[in-house]
């Protein structure tokens, strides 16, 4: 655990060896690695938190205005424990995860070996670009989601969840994962606030000198492959990675296979 004024941050680190920081998604914890970690095996120093309001890490963020800023802050500060200027570490998000790693390579307050973003809910630059189908896709999800999350529906999040990985996937989660989701609702609308206030454009990810990779499911919704593909088309140098068969959360169903990619990375850049 981290401990600032503006409150605690969560912090684990496991192993020895290259150092790579996992930032999980909304409703996650950094539980939600393990199975990549595992698979990465020995070689590696691996570092774990919670993004904002999960696990130990307390909210910090205004409802009036929820800057993805005061996400970055937090992963700046769990890179800052986990390396140095000398030694810096590969940052590696999934999700909304991936989205706050991306602003923290763009901000680029703490130096970063290489970025790796697993399917970011990165909306924005599809408005950027005049990608107004996709963008109304994601548009349309949440504002269903949210009138179901306003009417008191209890199961709310299956709306974002089912976009994300198919028809039925909440109803396949186990009764625990389940009810992690539905209490954490609230926190994951302010997630979308945050993620939709996250202004992106070409020029800006031009201006990113990291080695990134993007990797996003090749059965995941078409919306979000083509916002994933257009960060990798316009990050210089960057690589996409399709997964065949994998969906929004192929760190749980498919970690082999975003192991592997991730370790790519890392052996390449040191």
């Amino acid at each position: 655990m981290i401990v600032e004024p503006e409150g605690r941050i969560d912090y684990a680190e496991n192993g020895d060896g290259h150092r790579i920081v996992f930032v999980p998604g909304s409703c996650s914890t950094g539980a939600a690695w393990r199975p990549v970690i595992a698979s990465l095996g020995s070689g590696f120093r691996c570092i774990t938190t919670s993004l904002l309001g999960y696990g130990g890490t307390e909210e910090r963020r205004p409802q009036v205005d929820p800057s993805v800023d005061l996400e970055a802050e937090i992963v700046e500060a769990i890179l800052r424990r986990a390396g140095s200027p000398a030694l810096p570490v590969h940052l590696v998000g999934h999700s909304f995860g991936a989205l706050v790693s991306l602003a923290v390579a763009l901000r680029a307050r703490v130096p970063i070996a290489s970025l790796t973003i697993c399917e970011a809910p990165a909306m924005e630059i599809l408005r950027a670009t005049g990608e107004d189908a996709p963008y109304r896709d994601f548009c349309a999800m949440t504002d269903a989601y949210f009138a179901r999350f306003d009417a008191g529906e209890p199961n709310a999040i299956a709306t974002m969840i089912d976009f994300y990985g198919g028809p039925d996937t909440f109803a396949s989660w186990p009764p625990k994962l389940r009810d992690y989701a539905n209490a954490t609702t609230a926190m994951n609308i302010l997630d979308w606030a945050t993620a939709f206030g996250f202004a992106l454009s070409p020029s800006m990810l031009a201006g990113l000198a990291v080695p990134t990779l993007v990797i996003y499911g090749g059965d995941s919704h078409p919306a979000a492959q083509r916002a994933n593909a257009l960060l990798a088309e316009h990050v210089p140098g960057a690589t996409a990675r399709t997964i065949p068969g994998a969906a929004h959360f192929m760190i749980a169903t498919h970690p082999g296979d975003v192991e592997r990619a991730i370790h790519g990375l890392v052996a390449e850049t040191g």
